[in-house]
């Protein structure tokens, strides 16, 4: 199971090894060992998944301290275009994004470290998505971003009447935050 990182420290994808034959595929979706040796060494604590129309808009969320959440996100069913904002102050990437396609074929998931406001978008009728956490939702410390904020450069799909929840239509762009976490807190 490789495990790349990116340009964005903290942020990897997992890339799964998967076995197809004629009855169809199977592949380790986590192995805590690898995930050691990659230096993601974490007490996974819950499991969330949603299932979503054609251009749903979800985040981009993250959580306040003492509850900040990484997250380990994957798709199930469909294909979403999913987006990690770095929001740590002093971050060499602070302000910029990662958005890349995850689907129920490749397998491929998303590491979001603390840190990141992440969300993400359908892109197929009927998509589900998993995503394992390091601590527990707990709503007294949810905040987000702004998922449209002209100033993310996000190049979110071109659709019409994205579908956004009234709590993540009305967050603030990036450009209000005093953000609770620093480089190198991941």
């Amino acid at each position: 199971m490789p495990i790349h990182k990116t340009d964005f420290p903290g942020l990897m994808i997992i890339e799964p090894i998967v076995l197809e034959d004629a009855r169809g595929y199977f592949f380790e979706s986590y192995n805590q060992k690898i995930f050691e040796t990659a230096g993601l060494n974490y007490n996974w604590v819950q499991d969330n998944q949603s299932r979503s129309t054609y251009g749903v808009v979800r985040g981009l969320h993250y959580q306040l301290n003492p509850h900040a959440q990484a997250k380990l996100v994957r798709v199930v069913a469909g294909t979403i275009l999913d987006v990690a904002v770095d929001i740590r102050k002093g971050s060499s990437t602070y302000g910029k994004h990662v958005a890349m396609e995850l689907n129920d074929s490749d397998g491929r998931q998303l590491y979001v470290p603390v840190g990141f406001a992440h969300g993400f978008c359908t892109l197929v009728p009927d998509t589900e998505v998993i995503y394992k956490v390091t601590d527990f939702w707990t709503p007294d410390c949810e905040s987000g971003v702004l998922w449209n904020d002209p100033a993310l450069e996000i190049a979110w799909p071109d659709f019409a009447g994205a579908q956004i929840a009234v709590k993540d239509a009305a967050l603030l762009p990036l450009s209000t935050l005093d953000s609770p976490f620093t480089s190198g807190s991941e």
